[in-house]
């Protein structure tokens, strides 16, 4: 376990009762057009988040959240390791454990990282007690605590369980689908499925290495230096395709799970990339991220991030919009948010290097022409001046033909952060979690944690009901029309400079239940619930 840093953190919560100072007055719930304030529903009691972060320093930093009723919120350190020898990448957490009477549930969590390692680390389910009857844990937490600048909660339950060394270059991507599998992916341009009962690699999906096109002539790069690996992959949810973008490749590939064969190949259009802003000299043409998401009633569709712009697929592989063609900001993580219960209707959140998460809606109904393209310069003619009437009629005709051709664009309908709420740098990572209200209260409840480069955690909540609200309002989809949602709870200070994030909402802890270190099932990479084999069964 790594050495705890005693810096100074910072720990801003929002005050619920009023105050004449300027930063309460600026948590303070907002005035819509009509002049009631915005509120959230408020929790039917108390909760937990588990909050994990790497870094490029390679620390993996645990934080827990708890967030009151009153939407005050307190951190805790719950573990912090000294993971891996270089910056950590990607992160993943599995579902949780079956429930066991007398059992403390548990949740896997996967770490890649640049040094070609997967470390696997089990971490409890539960939120920390701050008391213990075993080994006096309780009053070392409190010994702790009294001298660092945060509360301490250490659980002797979060320990690593071991190392996979099955890829041979950085690792990009890790994901649990289920929580019998461990898909990860490198830039060895390879895929692996494990099974996590033993950890042994079912199958490898190997991914074709592109040719180096457009190198220059002098390129001494040495063989095998040339862009190559897998960027990012998504899997459906019925478990049988997954979706793969790679390094120097303009096109996603499209996988059988069942037979861990290729199932097709879809290459991007020139006229495509240049719509979002790839078409450029020196522009890559990749895709960096991929997700599966839905809309228009239920039906599935894909989403292929850029550098600074994304596109949304139907299950046709035909492209169906364009994201962001008047935000032109880098693109760092997206996701698809669920804003009812049944999952069938879902908003595209983006976060960008501005500070802020963006909400679009993809619908059918809610997609606009994209702006022509009007020329900015007049053509000189042959006599030395400018022809404007010819230059105009050149302009007007290309216009029209590039926006006939044009993808339409997606409905830019709120957004969360900004420098409104004092966030200013990037946000390299977010995770969006789902929380019950209070019943009478008005809907569920979203909790975002955020991971910028700064090294800070902050925490949003976001009702439901406010976002389906922005999503219902007509007008033009103009930035400064677009309405901010959410509300800052707490800022959580890591002095690491944050690459990935993941968070889940800790289960409440059964009574006369304890985490103790001579549980079963606990030795190495044994430790898996009696479920897992049953769904080897399935999912092979």
């Amino acid at each position: 376990m790594g050495k705890r840093k005693r810096t100074e953190v910072s720990n801003e919560t929002a005050a619920p009762g009023p105050s004449n100072t300027k930063k309460a007055k600026a948590a303070a719930p907002r005035t819509q057009e009509n002049g009631k304030p915005t509120s959230s529903p408020p929790l039917a009691q108390p909760v937990t988040i588990q909050i994990v972060t790497g870094s490029y320093d390679r620390i993996l930093h645990g934080i827990t959240a708890t967030i009151t009723p009153d939407e005050k919120v307190e951190f805790a350190d719950t573990f912090l390791f000294n993971a891996h020898t270089s910056a950590i990448r990607c992160l993943a957490l599995s579902p949780p454990s079956a429930p066991e009477p007398g059992r403390a549930q548990k949740v896997m969590l996967a770490s890649g990282s640049s040094d070609e390692r997967i470390n696997v680390y089990n971490i409890s389910a539960h939120p920390p007690s701050s008391s213990s009857k075993k080994d006096g844990a309780g009053g070392l937490n409190d010994v702790l605590s009294s001298v660092a600048p945060r509360r301490i909660l250490e659980n002797p339950k979060n320990r690593e369980v071991g190392t996979l060394l099955h890829h041979s270059a950085s690792v990009t991507r890790l994901a649990f689908p289920v929580r019998s599998k461990l898909l990860s992916a490198a830039e060895d341009s390879t895929v692996a499925v494990a099974r996590t009962r033993d950890w042994a690699v079912l199958s490898s999906i190997r991914t074709p290495v592109p040719k180096p096109l457009g190198r220059p002539s002098g390129d001494t790069a040495a063989l095998g230096a040339a862009p190559k690996g897998v960027n990012d992959f998504a899997v459906h949810p019925s478990m049988k395709l997954m979706i793969t973008v790679g390094r120097g490749e303009r096109c996603m590939r499209l996988w059988n799970l069942m037979t861990a064969r290729k199932a097709g190949v879809l290459n991007f259009g020139r006229d495509v990339l240049r719509q979002v802003g790839e078409g450029g000299r020196g522009a890559l043409g990749e895709g960096r991220r991929v997700v599966w998401g839905r809309a228009d009633g239920g039906d599935d569709e894909f989403c292929v991030a850029f550098d600074r712009d994304l596109l949304v697929f139907g299950m046709d592989s035909t492209p169906k919009c364009r994201v962001m063609p008047d935000h032109r900001s880098k693109v760092h993580e997206v996701c698809y948010v669920a804003t009812d219960s049944e999952g069938d209707a879902s908003l595209l959140a983006v976060s960008t290097e501005d500070g802020r998460i963006m909400f679009f809606s993809t619908k059918s109904e809610d997609l606009t022409a994209a702006p022509a393209e009007t020329s900015k310069t007049s053509l000189p003619s042959k006599d030395g001046k400018t022809d404007d009437n010819n230059n105009n009629k050149k302009a007007a005709s290309s216009s029209s033909q590039s926006q006939s051709q044009s993808l339409p664009v997606a409905k830019f309908v709120a957004y969360l952060g900004g420098k409104e709420a004092g966030v200013t740098g990037r946000i390299k990572d977010f995770t969006v979690l789902r929380t019950a209200a209070e019943e009478g209260g008005g809907g569920e409840r979203l909790i975002i944690p955020t991971g910028s480069s700064d090294g800070k955690v902050r925490v949003f909540s976001l009702a439901v009901d406010e976002l389906n609200e922005a999503a219902a309002r007509k007008g033009k989809d103009r930035d400064e029309e677009a309405k901010r949602v959410g509300r800052l709870l707490g800022t959580y200070d890591t002095s690491n400079r944050i690459t990935c994030l993941e968070a889940f909402v800790m289960i409440p802890r059964p009574e006369g239940v304890e985490d103790s270190e001579d549980e079963d099932g606990d030795d190495g990479f044994e430790d898996v619930s009696s479920e897992d084999d049953d769904d080897d069964e399935d999912d092979e």
